[in-house]
């Protein structure tokens, strides 16, 4: 990847003339430093226009596929190397079977991505149940850590390019929006109402989401599916404990210290938290208000 030449997405023949008409691709453009960073702790960076090669095959036919299907059964197949085939498409099926309620299939996929996927399978004439893991938290060699800009979505009368989204074993589970840091009206402001554009016109993509950020030039929020834009904070230290450099900046902090991959998983397992509110789900991060730094893990009864 050319590190100091931001990409365009490239639209093919397999959008809608009428989506094309309506909406403009080229507006997708992630600052090179944000993919930077993805590279230096280990992902695999790919443009979209580079996934039509044969080289860079994922398994998606269409835009409107918002899962990466060969990668993830390839990936469960190396976390759960004794199950047979159909344990896994059984898994994998569940996965695929949504209902319309965005924030409550939000709630279920969290935890198969916690708990394990429970499948039943024909072994030597007998049912035998039992788990399929979706994410291999002890050898992070087994799971497949891929980013992709832009990523185009077809759902509906709708398409979009979000900026950046972050797949760990061919699942969506992160979303970044980047505003330009030159434009005059760049604000997390404008990153935050795109944002809930997205999840209202594509909202599949969101099914599988364990956290969305926005990031303005080198400044850089996080927050969760039901955050409002005052609680979109930044991360404030790398590693948990020490306060990083004077000179590192928000966008550096946020990329190392959340995605990295043994304190993303440590995230996803243990600091996400859902609660049942009078007005419906509310998604939290755990964290202290000062520097969003996670407190304690939370176990829920």
């Amino acid at each position: 990847m050319n590190q100091t030449q931001p990409t365009r997405a490239t639209v093919t023949s397999s959008i809608p003339r009428k989506l094309r008409r309506r909406f403009d691709f080229k507006q997708s453009v992630a600052a090179p430093s944000l993919l930077t960073w993805f590279e230096v702790i280990g992902y695999t960076v790919l443009l979209e226009q580079d996934i039509a090669s044969l080289k860079y095959r994922i398994g998606r036919t269409s835009y409107t596929e918002v899962i990466l299907r060969d990668r993830l059964y390839s990936a469960l197949k190396r976390i759960n190397p004794t199950l047979p085939d159909e344990a896994i498409s059984a898994a994998i099926s569940q996965i695929t079977i949504t209902d319309c309620n965005l924030l409550e299939n939000n709630r279920s996929f969290h935890k198969f991505l916690t708990d394990g996927i429970e499948v039943e399978y024909l072994f030597n004439e007998q049912i035998v149940s039992d788990k399929v893991w979706l994410i291999d938290s002890d050898n992070l060699l087994n799971n497949d850590w891929l980013v992709i800009h832009p990523f185009t979505v077809v759902e509906g009368s709708h398409a979009h390019c979000p900026d950046v989204v972050v797949f760990i074993n061919g699942l969506p589970l992160a979303v970044i929006v980047s505003i330009h840091a030159s434009d005059e009206q760049a604000t997390f402001k404008a990153g935050y109402e795109r944002l809930q554009t997205y999840i209202q016109q594509i909202p599949k993509l969101f099914y599988y989401n364990t956290l969305v950020a926005i990031t303005c030039g080198n400044r850089a929020r996080v927050g969760t599916l039901t955050s409002d834009l005052q609680e979109f904070l930044p991360w404030r230290t790398i590693d948990g404990e020490d306060f990083p450099d004077s000179e590192a900046t928000e966008l550096e902090v946020l990329i190392q210290g959340v995605f990295d991959k043994r304190r993303f998983l440590h995230l996803l397992q243990h600091f996400i938290v859902f609660e049942d509110t009078e007005v419906g789900i509310n998604k939290k991060i755990l964290c202290r208000p000062f520097c969003t730094i996670p407190t304690k893990p939370y176990i829920q009864d």
